[in-house]
């Protein structure tokens, strides 16, 4: 058996040349956009979570812990980290196995993701819980209050009390002891919610009216519940205000507003303006810029088999995002070949990127932009990186950036590139924190 030898090369699905990773660089890169258990375009769910199996055991188990913590505070994912701590409660490292209680509280932000979490657990049967995960799931139990333990107090095959007896949590004094009896009773205060309310037979529009009036109505369900209150005739003079006021402080994506749009497009202007007023804290990016988007076939996947969205409007979202933070910008799309987009704004930026079709050559499109933009100070690429380039990607020229916003194995966006994955807001302060240390 001969041990010296050249390493296989690795391709993407299209067929052009990928870069080899390490382990953990895999993990980000599947992790960070990652709907888990939601088909893609070229892979299923299943072996989607397979592979993050997988490359949990291979990597340092600071590293996944690291990955979960970050997937679930700046990507705002749910399920996938769950699982990445799975995996680390099983570690062949024993450290990993240590690690798991101090990751668990950080990771779980929502009473029901306590339920969920045991289900994962014992997905592949039922097994009895390691020390360290009742330690982090006692602690996590501890940081929600009433309204929250009411909110997610669900029927589903694993419930709040049984994970409340499982992992022998200690309230912090008699009011959560009392809190807690009280769930294990059944006798939680039903949660002022514009859900119970509905499911209870309250109006539809004197409900979202009322919670509207007495600011009881989360910024994420005012998004998720424009196309309702629109059907049932809600006042627009209630809904504005909080859709704009509320829009800095929110944690909505800017696909989430994209989304909104698409539900409800004879609101698009107002949606338009809250995506640019959620934008105004973001680090700004000085110099030139040019902002390349995919729009080949393969970007028309959904993000989840339950969204309209679409990986073209994760991306086209970014480019509208990075465009209201540049100081000169040019947006690029291509599939075969690279073609300037008009110089528009918010919604009609998205627009004009188009929809997706034909194939990805993005060593093609890199080399136009770099001839037709000779003196930008950046390059950013967002992508799903499944270029069918057989020479791989060129250098960029100047500071270069792929964002991948997908979760396919292999990719293209390494060497004198800087990758980023997923499809956050939190990639552009990435860009301008790099940028800042030199």
């Amino acid at each position: 058996m001969k041990l010296n030898t050249a390493a296989a090369p690795a391709f993407t699905h299209k067929g052009g040349i990928a870069s080899r990773i390490k382990p953990i660089d895999e993990l980000r890169r599947t992790a960070a956009a990652c709907f888990l258990w939601e088909d893609g375009f070229y892979e299923s769910g299943e072996a989607v979570a397979d592979r993050l199996r997988r490359l949990v055991a291979l990597c340092d188990p600071l590293d996944v812990r690291n990955v979960a913590i970050e997937a679930r505070q700046q990507h705002r994912l749910r399920h996938l980290p769950l699982l990445l701590l799975r995996e680390l409660a099983r570690h062949p490292d024993p450290i990993g196995r240590t690690l798991v209680s101090g990751a668990l509280p950080a990771v779980i932000q929502r009473a029901d993701e306590l339920a969920e979490f045991l289900a994962i657990y014992w997905a592949d049967g039922r097994q009895p819980l390691s020390g360290q995960v009742k330690i982090g799931l006692a602690e996590a139990f501890c940081k929600f209050d009433e309204y929250a333990l009411a909110k997610y107090n669900r029927d589903g095959a694993i419930k709040l009390r049984d994970v409340l007896f499982m992992v022998h949590a200690k309230p912090r004094d008699a009011a959560q002891a009392d809190l807690w009896k009280r769930l294990a009773d059944g006798k939680l205060t039903p949660p002022d919610t514009w859900e119970v309310a509905l499911s209870g037979g309250a109006d539809k529009k004197a409900t979202f009216e009322r919670l509207l009036s007495e600011s009881k109505l989360g910024y994420m369900a005012l998004l998720r519940n424009l196309r309702n209150m629109h059907q049932s005739g809600v006042d627009e003079l209630l809904i504005w205000p909080a859709l704009r006021d509320g829009a800095q402080r929110s944690k909505a994506l800017p696909f989430r507003f994209v989304a909104a749009a698409r539900a409800v497009p004879q609101w698009e202007t107002q949606i338009d303006e809250a995506m640019q007023i959620a934008t105004r804290d973001i680090a700004r990016l000085p110099g030139k810029t040019c902002i390349l988007v995919d729009v080949s076939g393969s970007m028309a996947n959904k993000l989840s088999a339950k969204s309209d969205l679409r990986r073209i409007d994760a991306a086209s979202a970014l480019a509208v995002l990075i465009r209201e933070i540049s100081e000169w910008v040019a947006v690029c799309r291509f599939n075969y070949n690279a073609s300037s987009v008009p110089s528009r704004r918010g919604m009609a930026l998205i627009d004009a990127i188009g929809e997706p079709s034909g194939g990805t050559y993005l060593g093609q499109a890199v080399a136009e932009v770099k001839e037709s933009f000779t003196d930008i100070d950046r390059l950013i690429v967002v992508t799903d990186e499944q270029s069918a380039d057989r020479v791989g990607s060129p250098a960029p020229g100047c500071k270069g950036y792929i964002i991948n916003v997908a979760a396919n194995r292999n990719g293209v966006g390494y060497g004198d590139w800087v990758h980023i994955n997923g499809f956050s807001e939190s990639v552009v302060s990435f860009i301008a924190a790099t940028e800042a240390l030199g």
